[in-house]
């Protein structure tokens, strides 16, 4: 069961979790996730599986990886599944989290017009970055601290530029993925984003897309996500139980093989990699 974004603004965030619906036995698990996950439609895939296999009910919402953190350091969510390694090691080292597993990896790309304004098609991250300030093209960035936003920082940082902040090319949405690649597209911009939800984009638009890849391949482009428990110790209403139900699911044979089976326009979404 997802949460609608007017349901997420109208209502406190406690109120998104208030059980299962009307008449159901099973056992509710309440996770954030980052908008990836939901916007390609991986976990309405996922969740019926979960719920037929283990009889848990999964509650979402889907926020910026750095939200989730602190949905969880709050107590507010029992299992986190996210994609930010350094900010989720930072979590479980000060003890918010707790049986950290890796689950699965797509990659970054960066998209633009065909027309390719900065002429960074081919390049690598670094030097297409350096190109594309220096050109003032425009950047769409989701500028919310989202595991995609602090992937996009650590790139700039890794080509000697220094982070964009007020410059009038730099297009700062606080807006989710697909959100952004829409800005993107009509501001005739750069973006950076996560493989799935562009497939998901193109899907979207059918023939009417006006952004393509102009860089991918990097190794710097990985984007490794992970599930994280809730640590019990720190919040009493933790369903900790199925949290690790959850993880142990996820990182099953089974449910990797569903993961590796989950496509859009014939591409594959997510590669599961629990084993490594």
């Amino acid at each position: 069961m997802k949460f609608s974004k007017l349901f997420a603004v109208v209502l406190v965030f406690t109120m998104l979790f208030a059980g299962p619906g009307a008449g159901s036995a099973a056992e509710v698990l309440r996770m954030a996730t980052t908008t990836s996950t939901d916007n390609t439609g991986l976990l309405d895939y996922l969740a019926p599986l979960l719920l037929e296999e283990k009889g848990i009910e999964l509650q979402w919402v889907a926020v910026g990886t750095g939200k989730a953190l602190e949905y969880g350091r709050n107590g507010d969510v029992d299992v986190l599944l996210v994609h930010d390694p350094e900010a989720e090691a930072k979590f479980v080292a000060e003890g918010a989290g707790v049986n950290r597993r890796q689950v699965m990896f797509n990659d970054f790309i960066i998209v633009g017009p065909d027309s390719d304004p900065a002429k960074v098609r081919g390049l690598s991250v670094t030097e297409a970055y350096k190109k594309i300030a220096l050109e003032a093209a425009q950047f769409a960035s989701r500028a919310d601290k989202s595991g995609t936003h602090m992937a996009e920082l650590r790139l700039w940082a890794a080509a000697g530029m220094p982070e964009p902040d007020k410059e009038k090319w730099y297009i700062q949405t606080g807006q989710g993925m697909l959100e952004t690649l829409m800005i993107g597209a009509e501001r005739k911009g750069y973006v950076f984003t996560d493989r799935g939800t562009f497939i998901k984009y193109q899907d979207a638009q059918k023939d009417a897309s006006d952004l393509e890849i102009v860089i991918e391949g990097d190794d710097s482009l990985k984007n490794q996500y992970s599930v994280i428990a809730v640590n019990p110790a720190k919040w009493e209403n933790i369903r900790y139980d199925l949290a690790l139900q959850y993880i142990d699911w996820m990182v099953s044979p089974s449910t990797q093989k569903a993961i590796a089976d989950f496509s859009l326009l014939g591409k594959q979404l997510f590669f599961p990699n629990a084993e490594r």
